[in-house]
């Protein structure tokens, strides 16, 4: 960590503090490489005893290449030391430990116990004027390494980075100048362990490689810092920022700058959600595999790194070493009615980001600053609505376009929570008086001969149809509202999925207040996510004739999905989901799930104070 820290204090901040962690292409080829040292058992000599050894004085020291020992060397691999002095503990890749007589004999082969500790890097040393040279992460470690032998009674007076990619053993000689860096670097690390977060680096290429960029964010973080959102309500809905501040790079070039960010997202994730829907199903565990049986026929085995989340819909069992395998990967588990309703989630304890949580907890009894956060989430809910009507409405009526732009302009400036409701609610109403005007398909009984219509028999299923005229919630009475309901279902938990990822407590809202069993935050988030996502899902399920009415069952007033519909709409909703987009205020591709979490994110940094308004996500 304290190699991190080093490299940046932020990444050592979330690394250490709050105990997140991200694998990269670079963390995975490290681990390969540290394969062989790491099955070493980890012993060592015990040291002579003749105290610890001073590093020699700055003038004795050279960079020069030390003559390789003549005399038999031990290799002690995956080496664990610690010291109470530095409050440090490591685990070494190698120690050689040279043996040869001590000046007080000849008869003791290793009486003088000099070692050596020898660290692999699957990189390249860095180029000197006149030879290859240690990065400051190498020799901060080194460093430690060296003390850290020290300070357990060997002599030590040099340390050995060795690069793969040049194949080359690079030496350190710890002078009483680089001791006293390392000592000061301890210090720091101290002090940003009990302070906020460090800031981002700025336009730096270190960003670059880091497989934290996608959780820091620190181009995204910058530019938001800096920026301050202009007119929210937008003449078209969208939103407006001033030029981006030109980010120096130190390392470029004189004259250049970073204006936007650069793309640091991860690669598209290639793991994929499970939903599971046939009532009866058992789920359990084979190595690493989710075994999925009827009864005692094997339906199919699934691998733990394919799966993102496990969504169980009705009655559907769950093994213990399924839930205890799911939570050590740190895969979520949904849980829904038979009929969409989400009411629980489980989750491993991997979460350690107990600071965002108090901030959280802190800023929700904040009655301004929780109707800040709350005017931006329907601002951007109301304009996403106006967005999506004028994309997909055979002929959106100006006079509703205009309604909801002044409802989105009124938001921005709801004096409470009670009004910016009644804002929300007159809005939603207008929004949905047109929603039928988006469902593009053709209704069979326009077919019909007028008066000709069959007489139903006591008991059958009653006559359906993709008619929408308002919303109906509990329960939903036609198949529009059905679609909508498992779509918001769905929607919400993936809001708290995120949240939950971020460090959030998902049901501690600013917009929705607490209550028993809502995850409050997961629906403030949603709330701008609604028409981009869960509505858009139905339109496109109905209008591509994805779903038709047979997948559709009644009974009394509800109407619901039949399983073989469920399965279709979870189809239309991953593709969703998966479906690239191109971020508004960002610039680059980003799936809606990655979106999603980037919102969460930008929350997180606005609830820390390293940005100062939430912007919420609006397509244009």
């Amino acid at each position: 960590m304290l190699n991190e820290f080093v490299y940046c204090p932020r990444l050592f901040s979330y690394e250490h503090v709050e105990g997140v962690f991200a694998e990269s292409a670079d963390t995975l080829r490290g681990a390969s490489i540290h394969r062989r040292v790491d099955s070493g058992k980890g012993n060592l000599p015990p040291a002579a005893k003749q105290g610890r050894n001073l590093a020699p004085a700055a003038s004795e020291a050279t960079e020069s290449q030390s003559p390789e020992p003549e005399l038999e060397v031990i290799h002690s691999r995956s080496v664990t030391l610690g010291s109470e002095r530095l409050g440090v503990i490591a685990k070494l890749d190698l120690v050689e430990v040279q043996g040869g007589p001590s000046g007080k004999g000849q008869g003791d082969l290793f009486a003088a116990r000099e070692v050596v500790p020898v660290d692999y890097k699957a990189g390249a040393p860095r180029e000197g004027v006149d030879v290859n040279e240690l990065w400051p992460t190498d020799q901060m470690q080194l460093g430690l390494q060296i003390l850290l032998l020290r300070d357990n009674g060997y002599e030590c007076r040099e340390g050995v980075i060795y690069y793969r990619a040049t194949k080359q053993r690079v030496r350190f000689i710890l002078t009483a100048e680089r001791e006293s860096w390392v000592l000061a670097q301890i210090d720091l690390a101290r002090q940003t362990m009990m302070g906020p977060i460090p800031p981002p680096l700025v336009g730096s290429p270190k960003c670059r490689r880091c497989s934290l960029a996608p959780i820091c964010l620190p181009d995204e973080t910058v530019m938001l810092a800096r920026g301050v959102p202009g007119d929210t309500s937008g003449s078209e809905g969208a939103t407006t920022f001033p030029t981006p501040v030109p980010v120096e790079n130190p390392l470029s070039s004189p004259g250049t700058a970073t204006e936007a960010p650069r793309r640091l997202m991860a690669a598209r994730d290639d793991k994929r959600a499970l939903y599971l829907n046939t009532p009866g199903l058992r789920v359990g565990r084979k190595d690493e595999l989710l075994t999925i049986k009827d009864e005692d026929t094997l339906i199919d085995e699934v691998r733990f790194n394919d799966v993102s989340h496990v969504a169980l819909f009705g009655n559907i069992q769950l093994t213990t070493q399924a839930i205890q395998g799911l939570c050590d990967a740190e895969i979520p588990v949904t849980y829904f009615s038979g009929g969409g309703w989400f009411y629980g989630l489980t989750h491993g304890h991997g979460l350690k980001n107990v600071f965002l949580r108090i901030e959280q907890f802190r800023l929700a009894r904040d009655e301004a600053f929780a109707l800040r956060l709350a005017r931006a989430f329907v601002n951007g809910k109301i304009r996403n609505h106006r967005t999506l009507l004028m994309r997909n409405h055979i002929e959106a009526p100006a006079s509703t376009l205009s309604r909801l732009r002044q409802a989105a302009h009124d938001a921005t400036l709801a004096e409470s929570l009670e009004q910016l409701l009644g804002i929300e609610g007159a809005a939603a109403a207008a929004y949905f008086e047109q929603f039928g005007g988006m469902l593009k398909f053709e209704d069979p009984a326009d077919d019909e001969i007028p008066g000709a219509e069959v007489a139903r028999e006591p008991g059958e299923q009653r006559q359906m149809s993709f008619d929408f005229n308002t919303r109906h919630r509990r329960p939903p009475t036609d198949p529009v509202n059905a679609m909508l309901s498992l779509a918001y279902s769905m929607l919400a938990k993936d809001c708290t999925i995120a949240a939950a990822a971020v460090g959030f407590d998902p049901y501690v809202g600013f917009y929705h207040q607490p209550r028993f069993g809502r995850p409050a935050l997961a629906l403030d988030l949603m709330e701008e996510f609604r028409p981009l996502v869960a509505e858009s899902v139905v339109l496109t399920a109905i209008n591509n004739r994805m779903i038709t009415l047979n997948d559709f069952v009644s009974a009394g007033q509800a109407v619901n999905l039949t399983a073989a519909g469920r399965k279709k709409f979870f189809l239309a909703y991953e593709q969703r989901m998966t479906g690239l987009l191109t971020h508004p205020l960002f610039d680059y591709k980003v799936s809606y799930r990655r979106a999603l979490e980037l919102q969460a994110r930008i929350l997180a940094r606005t609830l820390t104070g390293e940005i100062s308004e939430y912007v919420p996500l609006t397509t244009r």
